[in-house]
């Protein structure tokens, strides 16, 4: 397995990995772990994207690196062949590296590390390799937010751009739906950290993003996003200026087919009533079209 660029106390850690909330001590040499995944997690793909939000996309694109693997077990993942799958091509930190230059060298605005919470170690060693090889541009970390304040702490001063998701308020749903029943607490911590480490989102004088946090919500079917909570607590608990993408694109994919109330897109009198709270809540941000 290639180790070149990791420092011996990333190395250590790597070797029994609790990065992540799950905390698990997998060697990540021998790929275990609930993640399942190398040091350097595999590369799904990695290219300009020009569907992320407005700030974020601009009209060159953003950098999108995909990572597969996930510490979640989503039953809706829209990217289950990426995320539980795990369909990539494994590659060293030398290479992500040479894939951060190149999107930069292709005009993206940004550097967006999409599903990172099982690569923020070999995050911890790219991101000032890349630096030292020329990367300027701003770096996003694209996570579903159940993200350890431990291992955001160690991102801090490496990530420009925190955009989680807030997800669930309830234990029992985040169980059910994917196999955390602790999300709601790690992510509450977690988007107290970004937002400490990073504060409101703030644009250059063309509209993009250049730093701060942006925080995204999935209106899940029979409001089981608990979408009025989840905005409650980022108005009250993180701030009322804080940046939201609340979004409509949930469908029944992976395993939601199976599961009753899940297995239909959201109905507009559900978008509607989510709509109506992210307007009142007076939070900064955008709504998708149904």
């Amino acid at each position: 397995m290639e180790m070149n660029g990791f420092d011996d106390n990333q190395l250590e850690r790597l070797r029994s990995c609790r990065e992540c909330p799950r905390a698990c001590g997998a060697n990540r040499f021998e790929s275990g772990g609930y993640c399942k995944s190398p040091p350097v997690p595999k590369l799904a793909s990695a290219n300009l994207h020009h569907g992320e939000e407005p700030p974020i996309s601009g009209l060159r694109g953003s950098g999108t690196i995909f990572f597969a693997g996930c510490n979640l077990s989503c039953i809706f993942c829209q990217n289950y062949p990426i995320s539980q799958l795990r369909h990539g091509r494994e590659i060293t930190l030398e290479q992500l590296v040479e894939a951060m230059l190149k999107l930069q060298d292709r005009g993206a605005h940004n550097i967006n590390f999409v599903t990172p919470s099982h690569a923020t170690i070999a995050l911890e060693a790219a991101i000032p390799l890349a630096r030292d090889g020329g990367l300027r541009i701003p770096i996003v970390y694209n996570s579903s937010g159940y993200d350890s304040v431990g291992q955001l702490r160690r991102m801090k001063g490496l990530v420009d751009i925190y955009m989680p998701d807030i997800r669930y308020r309830r234990d029992d749903i985040a169980e059910k739906l994917s196999n955390a029943p602790d999300y709601p607490e790690i992510n509450r911590a977690a988007l107290i950290e970004m937002h400490d480490q990073v504060g409101e989102l703030r644009f250059d004088s063309e509209g993009i993003a250049k730093k701060g946090l942006l925080v995204r919500h999935l209106v899940l079917p029979e409001n089981r996003a608990d979408t009025e909570l989840a905005l409650d607590f980022l108005k009250n608990e993180i701030s009322p200026d804080t940046w939201v993408s609340l979004m409509a694109q949930y469908f029944p994919a992976y395993e939601a087919h199976d599961i009753p109330g899940m297995d239909r897109k959201l109905t507009a009198d559900e978008w509607r009533r989510a709509v109506g709270f992210f307007e009142r809540s007076g939070l900064n941000g955008w709504h998708q079209n149904l």
